[in-house]
């Protein structure tokens, strides 16, 4: 016997069904801004682990308008592409090092000056004030906008293949270096022989001995398993890096002050517990390299320092006498 529906039944059943074809068939809304992240570092990386929470933030914050999706790893190309592709708008968000921007802001490889940082706290006093408002304002004219606060990039040491315990030890010593013409000079200067190499290619550089050594700061000599194909780290504390967060000035335009405002503030938040991600690692990774087979010394950096006289009155004309006054207000006279 066939069982009876009555008609209110039967509206409710088929309203319930109508309901959920809609829910299932209705589209998702898309964001208003759907923008893309790159860099070259890994995704444990503290830059792309506090990045990634800063944009679900901003995704939440302004109710979806702004969805940005990370490409780290340089999945989007070398350092050098993104920089394009930050200018053009065909990449809308990037963390590059002031040294590798330099080739297209010059001032802002300031950051990477030889021996110019006594500590971090020096560093970033500069970087978030007077000299950090004078870079961001070059870049500015270039085709991007850089937010007020980098990320933490750390002070750069030598690897090699032999223990560098003055600068002699560096004398024709092949070294890889960021494709920067400050770093180039740098150790030029110091007698090595520096070989401009994106961060991609370095460690096949180094195991097909294109170069016998390299310099980095201890985080990305970790991420990148340089302890593989380098025998010796070398503390010399040369020279200190931070990471600018740039955004194509059309796309950074398009969003507009609110959204502006909620990018500004999340980034300032997310950097300062990049910060401390990123010292409390760097801490942490003398003793792991070490247990990696690493072998460790301590640089004569006084010897260092003995060869830079006339690379500092030459950059000192390089990037102005603005930029130079305001960096010596927070390092003391470097030339």
């Amino acid at each position: 016997m066939k069982q009876r529906i009555s008609r209110r039944k039967f509206a409710l059943a088929s309203a319930a069904t109508l309901a959920s074809i809609a829910v299932i068939k209705a589209p998702a809304k898309a964001a208003q801004f759907q923008y893309k992240y790159g860099n070259d570092q890994t995704i444990s990386s503290p830059v792309n682990v506090r990045a990634i929470e800063m944009w679900n933030a901003i995704e939440t914050e302004t109710g979806g308008k702004l969805s940005v999706k990370t490409f780290p790893d340089s999945q989007l190309g070398g350092d050098s592409q993104m920089i394009t592709q930050c200018r053009s708008g065909a990449l809308e968000f990037l963390t590059e090092p002031g040294a590798l921007l330099g080739n297209v802001v010059p001032p802002a490889s300031i950051d990477g000056l030889a021996f110019a940082f006594k500590d971090t706290k020096q560093a970033f006093a500069a970087m978030d004030g007077e000299l950090g408002d004078y870079v961001r304002s070059e870049i500015e004219t270039r085709g991007m906008h850089a937010l007020p606060n980098p990320f933490d990039n750390g002070f750069r040491h030598i690897t090699a293949n032999k223990p560098v315990r003055n600068v002699a030890d560096v004398d024709g010593l092949k070294i890889r270096v960021p494709v920067a013409p400050l770093f180039v000079d740098t150790w030029k200067t110091l007698g090595a022989a520096p070989t401009p190499i994106n961060v991609s290619e370095l460690y096949t550089a180094l195991k097909t001995r294109i170069v016998d050594a390299e310099e980095n700061a201890l985080i990305n000599i970790n991420q990148s398993k340089l302890f593989e194909v380098q025998k010796t780290l070398n503390f010399s504390y040369h020279a200190w890096a931070c990471w600018w967060m740039l955004v194509n000035k059309d796309a950074w335009d398009a969003l507009g002050p609110q959204i502006q405002a909620i990018v500004t503030r999340n980034q300032k938040k997310y950097a300062a517990l990049q910060r401390r991600d990123f010292q409390l690692l760097t801490d942490s990774l003398t003793d792991k390299l070490h247990r990696y087979g690493m072998e460790i010394y301590q640089c004569d950096i006084a010897s260092f320092k003995a060869k830079l006289g006339p690379y500092y009155t030459k950059w000192k004309g390089q990037f102005g006498s603005k930029a130079w006054e305001t960096l010596e207000k927070y390092t003391g006279k470097l030339a």
